[in-house]
């Protein structure tokens, strides 16, 4: 373990957004069996991760990966103190995971024309349209709904994008309803003083770090500085996930998220409470390692 120096200038808590089994595993060409997938989120919850996103209710045709996913959620403990989000792309994936009783969900919006047309099928304005019901009728069911914004730091096709396009595309969507809104650094080409500048740009359009969240992707090596960064800016939700597992397969410049070992790492070397077991995670992503 590393030596702990606190900071009394970062925050004392933390939580972590495991997204392995979801976000992780999509990006695999292995297919991992049901039963494999549900050892893995049982693993990772007796690991101490505060929240795990289990899956996607996505068209098989789309992620083959988590083309089980009503199977996977049935073997869940759905109703124990650890939340077990999904993610649900419209409409069809919400009557899905309500069928399933899931009582979390997360919808994915971009903040750019070209990757809401080549991932959602849609233009940059034409998501909010789409989401809308998903969040209304999801809050009328007393479902949690969390909020992904991507490419929020640069895109492959268009370049560095404005910190205002992105702070609009991602209040319209906790307008309409989402509790929390991930930023994500999709092809992880962010920085450090990007991300301070990102948050303040939040701060200044009314929108509080309390209600943000931080999904880094590590091509550049940029991810735990990225991290350190909002976390100097008073971020305390990050998303992370085992063995650096995933990327995105709408975005073939992305390689893996940010580690959730490297993250417990560092907080724990800050003296900031997480509550994962270390030993036991990195077991955990030794595991699947053999299973892909």
């Amino acid at each position: 373990m590393p030596m702990v120096v606190r900071d009394p200038a970062l925050p004392e808590r933390v939580t972590i957004y495991e997204v392995g089994p979801r976000d992780g595993l999509q990006n695999e060409s292995a297919i991992v069996p049901l039963a494999a997938k549900a050892e893995f989120i049982a693993r990772l919850v007796a690991a101490g991760l505060p929240i795990v996103e289990a899956t996607s209710f996505v068209h098989p045709r789309w992620v083959p990966q988590l083309a089980a996913a009503a199977e996977l959620v049935a073997q869940l403990p759905l109703d124990g103190p650890t939340p077990l989000p999904v993610l649900v792309p419209n409409e069809r994936g919400l009557d899905r995971a309500l069928e399933a009783g899931c009582t979390h969900i997360a919808i994915f919006g971009s903040a750019t024309e070209t990757f809401a047309q080549k991932n959602l099928n849609s233009t940059l304005d034409g998501q909010f349209a789409m989401f809308e019901p998903v969040v209304a009728r999801a809050r009328e069911a007393g479902l949690d709904v969390r909020a992904y914004v991507s490419m929020c730091f640069g895109d492959p096709w268009e370049g560095a994008v404005p910190i205002e396009q992105v702070v609009a595309a991602g209040s319209r969507l906790l307008d309409l309803g989402a509790s929390q809104l991930s930023l994500g650094d999709t092809i992880g080409v962010g920085t450090a003083a990007h991300v301070g500048a990102l948050i303040d740009g939040f701060g200044a359009a009314g929108v509080g770090v309390e209600r943000l969240a931080m999904h880094f992707h590590d091509t550049y090596g940029q991810a735990l500085a990225n991290a350190h960064a909002a976390l100097r800016h008073g971020i305390t939700t990050f998303d992370a996930s085992a063995g650096g597992l995933g990327g995105c397969p709408y975005a073939e410049s992305a390689t893996g998220n940010l580690a959730t070992e490297d993250l417990v790492w560092m907080l724990t070397g800050l003296g900031i409470y997480h509550g994962v077991d270390l030993a036991a995670l990195v077991e955990t992503s030794v595991w699947m390692a053999g299973v892909l």
